[in-house]
């Protein structure tokens, strides 16, 4: 685990990495931690940025599926072959 302190371009000031009193917390509350600061992030999704490159594979992609409307599944029929592999592990 890195220690140290993560400078962000857009803070005002450094913060501490990991918190204070993080790595003495048990991994899995070390994940519920984790999991309650994104979920403040994702409440407001119109305020995470959308990297460029994010972006650059979606435009490929789209172009992709332009280019060959008739390949590939619906979501309804890809997601239900995952769940069935899913519970065959």
């Amino acid at each position: 685990m890195c220690l140290g302190v993560l400078e962000l371009p857009a803070m005002s000031r450094a913060l501490a990495v990991p918190p204070p009193g993080f790595t003495d917390l048990p991994v899995e509350e070390q994940i519920d931690y984790v999991q309650a600061l994104w979920d403040v992030i994702a409440a407001h999704p119109e305020e995470v940025p959308v990297p460029g490159w994010h972006r650059e594979i979606l435009d490929e992609r789209l172009a992709e599926y332009e280019a060959h409307p008739d390949e590939g599944v619906p979501w309804e029929e890809f997601r239900a072959e995952l769940q069935a592999e899913a519970k065959k592990r």
